[in-house]
């Protein structure tokens, strides 16, 4: 065993500061989230906080910055295309991992390989243009694409964080997750259901565009609902929150040691019909009528007036309207019209409506909303709220006939990212529909933008058509913070706390 690591489990031992350390004299930022990270393996979780965690402890090769969104040298120092489907990166001499290994191609290619081959891989999805990698020395690396993928520096950028290859192997997967390191410019010293610590790499490159960390340990309650999490800032066991119901923004703004900000993203809540009939035989959703039904019978103006931050929006699109090829004018515009809808059922057999069930892990009075729009024009939706991963399973396996979540695309500006989580094929698409898998598999096999746009269209279409996903709202996430803190949100809804600072 390398001595970096024997010394790395020892400082992960020892250093991990308590929640009693954590306060601004201690150099600490005190974060609450819910929606716990259990396995802090960036490829083996779908949660956001999972991928916030991952942006600071591991490095891509790619830099995305978040105000003007170009792509910078992070790990890599230049990239170019060698042809459509293959493309070569230069990397940094001068980067290393928490434990002092240097950054190679062979990190690169294991990552890659690992990528394409983990049976445990949270979002297969994300890898999928991806056919392999070859180490051409030890500071150059080709990767091979399956086929033209117009998007993917994006996905490098944002999805492709950097495994150290000797490590990983050395620490087996489960040992790994225990133990994570990554070319960050935090480094994990500990973690548990309840809490996740980091501290400041010392070790960490010159040059880079993320920046030294001017705070020099972090440390994340991990809570299990929105009231706990409020009550950790509010009693001041907290630091930092985010994606609170706006409704208790009057408590935190009532506060003078807090501040709030609010800031639309690129998440959309939406909610999934099971048109294929996953969920069991004689499953009303199979019915066009019904889904159609469904649809009119949401209030969703309402919804994002009542419940979300000003600023979030009803889009007609499955898809951000900043994301390339997200044809908002290529989408069925859906009324709130309770009457249509209690006609729609009536025409398709169901004049005194039916029972279903509404699987939800997003802010109970969300679905609750929803459900009660249902019923007001007969569809008894039970609702099982469940934790997030608890309730992406239930999506997965087929049991949801109606499902409420959202989807931040990984923060990739690009539909490549939602249209074939949800249409593809894979466990998540509720639809099995051949015509539209095969328009986005067109969409994202070509490099044409023209043809991409076209293929995406069609499909945005024929999605509203079939009524088989209905997009409730963007969210306008919400961050509150202590005063003593300078921190600064984007739009892709990844805090880097790499970049905060104290007042």
């Amino acid at each position: 065993m390398r001595l970096g690591l024997i010394l790395l489990l020892l400082v992960a031992a020892f250093s991990a500061p308590s929640p009693a350390q954590a306060q601004k004299s201690a150099d600490t930022l005190r974060i609450s989230w819910r929606e716990a990270v259990l396995d802090p393996d960036p490829y083996h979780n779908p949660l956001r906080n999972g991928l916030v965690l991952a942006h600071q402890a591991w490095d891509g090769l790619i830099w995305r910055d978040p105000e003007t969104l170009t792509l910078k040298p992070l790990l890599a120092t230049a990239w170019r295309f060698v042809d459509d489907t293959t493309l070569d990166f230069d990397l940094r001499p001068d980067a290393r991992f928490q434990n002092g290994d240097p950054v190679t191609a062979d990190d690169v290619v294991y990552t890659v390989q690992q990528a394409l081959s983990d049976p445990d891989l949270a979002v297969p999805s994300n890898y999928a243009w991806l056919a392999g990698a070859e180490a051409l020395d030890a500071s150059h690396v080709r990767l091979h694409l399956k086929r033209v993928f117009p998007a993917a520096l994006e996905y490098i950028a944002l999805a492709l964080p950097i495994l150290p290859a000797h490590y990983r192997q050395v620490m087996g997967k489960d040992g790994y997750s225990r133990h994570p390191i990554g070319a960050g410019p935090y480094r994990i010293t500990s973690v548990s259901p309840a809490l996740i610590t980091l501290d400041r790499f010392d070790g960490y490159y010159a040059g880079s565009p993320k920046g030294r960390p001017a705070i020099a340990h972090l440390a994340i309650s991990q809570v299990a609902d929105p009231q706990s999490e409020l009550a950790d800032l509010l009693e001041g066991r907290a630091d930092w929150i985010w994606s609170y119901a706006p409704d208790n923004s009057a408590r935190i703004t009532a506060n003078p040691a807090l501040q709030e900000l609010r800031v639309e993203s690129m998440r959309l809540g939406y909610l999934q019909l099971d048109a294929a009939g996953r969920s069991g035989p004689g499953n009303p959703l199979t019915n066009l009528l019904v889904r159609q039904a469904v649809e009119a019978a949401i209030d969703r103006a309402k919804l994002s007036k009542d419940l979300l931050a000003v600023g979030a929006r009803v889009p007609d699109a499955p898809c951000f309207a900043t994301q390339f090829g997200c044809d908002q004018a290529a989408a069925i515009r859906v009324t709130y019209d309770p009457a249509r809808a209690r006609a729609l059922l009536a025409q398709a057999g169901y004049p005194d409506g039916f029972d279903t069930e509404l699987v939800s892990y997003v802010l109970p009075q969300y679905a609750i909303a929803v459900a009660a729009d249902l019923a007001a024009v007969g569809i008894r939706a039970r609702i099982s709220q469940l934790p997030l991963g608890e309730a992406v399973a239930r999506a997965a396996a087929g049991t949801a006939p109606l499902f409420m979540g959202s989807w931040g695309s990984y923060s990739i500006n690009d539909v490549s990212a939602i249209l074939p989580y949800f249409f593809g094929g894979g466990d998540q698409d509720a639809a099995r529909n051949p015509e539209l898998r095969a328009l986005v598999e067109q969409g994202g096999g070509t490099i044409s933008p023209d043809q991409r746009r076209q293929a995406y269209s069609r499909a945005i279409r024929l999605i509203g058509e079939q009524a088989l996903f209905l997009p409730l709202h963007t969210y306008v996430t919400t961050y509150a913070f202590s005063r003593a803190l300078n921190f600064r949100a984007s739009p892709d809804e990844l805090p880097r706390f790499f970049q905060a600072v104290w007042r």
